[in-house]
């Protein structure tokens, strides 16, 4: 009975030393993070396209002040940020522009590329002006390319990232679904909103697939936006904006700090 009961005492000695020792490298992690350079690389959704409050020098590029890079590195301080995100970005433009920041002193790096590759913007144009089974067909070939090419242009960056930055922590954002389905909803109909989804699903897959083969972290925004989807009434995401047609199906505001920020300060 004593013999059990020191075994016990000595096992909860242990547990809560491995806790506590659990807990400060977490903490020492997060530190190096914050305390080394942070660089922010990636396409609109790295830029805050759609949050407004957007730098004047980043011209075309729409760089916000209230996009989650920007916000992250107001909170936590890190020794240097660049914010080399650009709307419009594809993989061939994050490897001629937007890495020459990285160095042997950059501790974190966020990264948000892939959509455009695979033709977001085309599927959202064909999806919003052109019948079910021609928004269904669109997406199938940006699924398409999704298999067959984007993992190759995906490994060229993670791999130019890492040979730039070999300490560094990275962490490739993905994308959020859409539209919450099963409601009322006017603008697209439920096969096609239900395709957008899968298509978001779908790429959200391959970049956590390539991320975990390169050793870097993936951090997925689906569950942050669960409830804030277009058609939810409570929605992080543009719809269709005619009056500014770049921020369509872009988060707002709320989206990079209420759905991106969370998920990339605990990747980070």
């Amino acid at each position: 009975m004593r013999r059990s009961r020191f075994t016990a005492y000595v096992t909860s000695l242990l547990l809560a030393a491995g806790l506590a020792l659990t807990g400060a490298m977490t903490a020492q992690a997060s530190q190096l993070a914050a305390g080394g350079g942070y660089v922010a690389l990636g396409d609109s959704y790295s830029s805050g396209v759609g949050a407004g409050s957007y730098v004047s020098s980043s011209g075309s590029c729409d760089r916000s002040t209230k996009a989650y890079p920007y916000l992250w590195a107001a909170a936590h301080s890190p020794s240097t940020f660049d914010f080399t995100a650009c709307s419009g970005a594809r993989t061939g433009d994050v490897l001629a522009s937007q890495l020459g920041p990285l160095n042997s002193a950059t501790s974190l790096v966020s990264i948000s590329v892939g959509g455009n590759d695979a033709g977001f913007a085309d599927v959202m144009t064909t999806c919003v002006l052109q019948s079910d089974s021609s928004c269904l067909t669109r997406i199938a070939t940006a699924k398409a390319y999704v298999d067959s090419t984007l993992p190759a242009q995906l490994d060229k960056v993670y791999s130019a990232i890492s040979a730039k930055a070999p300490a560094a922590h990275v962490v490739v954002v993905g994308y959020p679904r859409f539209y919450k389905l099963g409601t009322t909803c006017l603008g697209l109909s439920a096969a096609k909103r239900t395709a957008i989804n899968g298509a978001a699903d779908y790429l959200d897959s391959a970049l956590a697939k390539r991320a975990a083969d390169h050793g870097f972290t993936f951090g997925d925004v689906r569950t942050t936006f669960t409830g804030h989807e277009i058609c939810s009434g409570s929605s992080w995401l543009h719809s269709l904006n005619l009056l500014n047609i770049t921020e369509s199906y872009h988060p707002t505001a709320a989206g990079q700090s209420g759905g991106y920020l969370p998920v990339f300060t605990s990747a980070a």
